[in-house]
């Protein structure tokens, strides 16, 4: 999640230390496992979620110069050129931008192997060396074992669900996923530097689409949120309860929380990733998915969104629009702030394209 840190980490980088000398980290190659979710927190840190080690990776890029103003990425057919600079067929797991220098960082799969690389302003793809680098990283406690478990059709290996997504957001790393014991469906909140995992907190929700309360879906995707000066998070969840839990609820929780089902935006549905930004004055959140396209989703009255507690057929909530130009967008972040990078799937191959803010 990319997507809120962005800003409020900026703030530090005013009084920002020699790269990893305050931020805890060592010189070394970090054992990337798999490569997935990201985001990016202080300087040039580049926080990688790999699910197969359950662990959070905290990488020092060496991303410091740039200007996302005069950034404008657009590559055709970026897959294949992926591809090339790896070395053989991959797979773009997750996007994000540098919010001080618009360079974009996605995650990928080659094969076996996991990746990093850089796309900076002018399109140039480069694979990030991970040789003696600065880095750090933390493994969550209390997650699925690595194998097949469950019963038809729920029957698959969880630990590919431990981390879902992240953000870095005052000073912590936030991340959902599925933990083994307790509510399965799960947010952590970590302090970075990193000291130690926790256990997390169980995020239970009401599913409009289904009708009943749930607490062993992963959030897909979630964006932290100022609402009235409060922090919240605004998350995604297949077939597609969008879901608001204030921040200081997670951290008073204990064991679990309760979060308030603000929408109901579709069943048969799989949201894939999501961004907030201000245009006109106005919060938006813009949520891309599998079957019914990119969402601009207004954030007006959430705070006194009572939130869905009765089944629901068809869409609730908070309202939207469907941007049918984004249709086929399976990534994006914020490049600026007036303009976004996407990961457009089309015609059966994957363009990045910068495009304005909707």
């Amino acid at each position: 999640m990319k997507r809120l840190f962005n800003f409020c980490a900026v703030a530090l980088l005013c009084c920002a230390p020699a790269v990893g000398a305050d931020w805890g980290l060592k010189r070394g190659t970090p054992d990337l496992k798999s490569a997935g979710s990201l985001a990016f927190g202080p300087q040039d840190i580049l926080f990688v979620g790999d699910t197969k080690s359950a662990t959070v990776f905290a990488i020092a890029t060496g991303d410091l110069e740039g200007d996302p103003a005069k950034s404008s990425i657009n590559l055709s057919d970026v897959g294949r050129m992926v591809s090339d600079v790896v070395g053989g067929p991959a797979t773009i797991n997750d996007l994000v931008v540098n919010p001080t220098t618009g360079v974009a960082f996605a995650s990928v799969t080659a094969g076996e192997q996991a990746a990093l690389i850089s796309i900076n302003g002018a399109g140039k793809i480069s694979r990030l060396d991970l040789t003696d680098v600065p880095f750090a990283s933390v493994t969550l406690d209390n997650v699925p074992p690595d194998g097949a478990s469950g019963q038809g059709r729920r029957r698959r290996n969880y630990r590919s669900e431990a981390i879902t997504d992240l953000a870095f957001f005052e000073g912590k790393v936030l991340i959902s996923g599925l933990r083994s014991e307790g509510s399965p469906s799960s947010v952590r909140e970590i302090a970075f530097p990193f000291a130690k995992s926790d256990q997390g907190v169980g995020v239970q929700i009401f599913h409009g689409a289904h009708g009943r309360e749930e607490d062993y879906s992963a959030m897909r995707t979630f964006v932290p949120l100022m609402i009235d000066g409060e922090p919240n998070l605004l998350a995604a969840y297949v077939c597609t309860p969008l879901v608001r839990i204030p921040l200081e609820q997670i951290r008073e929780a204990g064991e679990s929380v309760k979060g308030v089902t603000v929408a109901e935006l579709g069943n048969r549905n799989r949201p894939l990733d999501m961004i907030s930004y201000t245009k006109g004055g106005q919060d938006f959140l813009l949520l891309s998915n599998s079957a019914r396209g990119v969402m601009k989703i207004t954030t007006a009255g959430l705070s006194d969104n009572p939130g869905l507690s009765e089944r629901v057929s068809g869409t609730a909530g908070q309202t939207y629009d469907t941007i049918e130009s984004l249709k086929g967008t399976i990534q994006m972040d914020r490049l600026n702030d007036t303009h976004a990078l996407v990961l457009l799937a089309k015609d059966g191959q994957m363009d990045l394209v910068t495009v304005e803010l909707p």
